[in-house]
């Protein structure tokens, strides 16, 4: 199906907004582009394929971006990203991107994060990939099977707890915790994934994060969470951290939970 192009009355020519029909490929891995999309409606897959088969990498929403490369480094798309849905984005050119980062640095900002998320992915798959080895050469020497590799995060005895009791997330075991969702397009890998409580993804990828000084334990909201952090039905100011002591009720978008300090 072809695109439909929309544009409005502006004093500067407008970004085009493109429309994609259910199933429709937006672009294809190994495609030349020119043009990043900032999503407005429905939802985008990507995915590669391995193997002969469709690996998907993530579920885009509202919000987000893709295609960036072709872009910042007029590269060849390494992946392919298909509408679920109707889905309606902002096509962005090079020459687009220039104006808009003169205009609004924050999406310098916003990328930069997106881009360093990724690069800390990839570091942290390297490092698995070295103990993997370094297991596997141990136990072909000892003639011994393969011992498990460590776990990246160790959790700690302090946790979050939904309402029913029937989920519990552990903080981890260093200064600070991360919550919110985890996204394979970015890198995103909080230490407290949420997702499995947030039937309606109300939480932002990177939400708030929880760290102890001393006895002391803060929370605070990430900038650029949507729907908002709660302590005690208080809505937090992002940036802002406020103290958060045993028994208090934390509420990140819909997701509602109780903090408990462990022995």
């Amino acid at each position: 199906m072809a695109k439909t192009v929309f544009r409005t009355t502006a004093k500067k020519p407008p970004s085009p907004v493109v429309q994609f029909a259910p199933g429709e490929t937006i672009f294809s891995e190994g495609d030349a582009g020119a043009d990043m999309f900032i999503l407005q409606s429905g939802r985008v897959e990507i995915f590669k394929m391995i193997g002969g088969e469709e690996r998907r990498l993530a579920i885009l929403e509202k919000g987000d971006f893709f295609g960036e490369m072709a872009v910042l480094e007029e590269m060849p798309r390494n992946a392919t990203a298909r509408a679920l849905g109707h889905v309606s984005a902002i096509a962005v050119s090079s020459g687009t991107f220039d104006q808009m980062v003169r205009e609004n640095p924050e999406i310098v900002v916003r990328m930069m994060r997106k881009l360093s998320a990724r690069l800390r992915q990839v570091e942290d798959d390297l490092d698995r990939m070295a103990l993997r080895a370094a297991a596997l050469g141990a136990a072909s020497r000892a003639d011994e099977p393969e011992p498990r590799p460590t776990a990246k995060k160790t959790p700690g005895s302090h946790r979050l707890i939904t309402e029913n009791g029937d989920t519990v997330f552990h903080l981890s075991v260093g200064s600070e915790t991360t919550i919110g969702r985890c996204d394979p397009v970015t890198g995103i890998d909080p230490d407290i994934d949420l997702s499995p409580a947030d039937t309606h993804r109300s939480t932002s990828r990177a939400h708030a994060k929880i760290y102890h000084r001393g006895r002391k334990f803060f929370l605070r909201e990430e900038i650029g969470t949507s729907n908002g952090t709660f302590l005690n039905e208080t809505r937090l100011e992002t940036g802002v951290p406020v103290e958060l002591v045993d028994g208090d009720h934390v509420r990140f978008g819909l997701v509602k939970l109780l903090f408990r300090v462990g022995e």
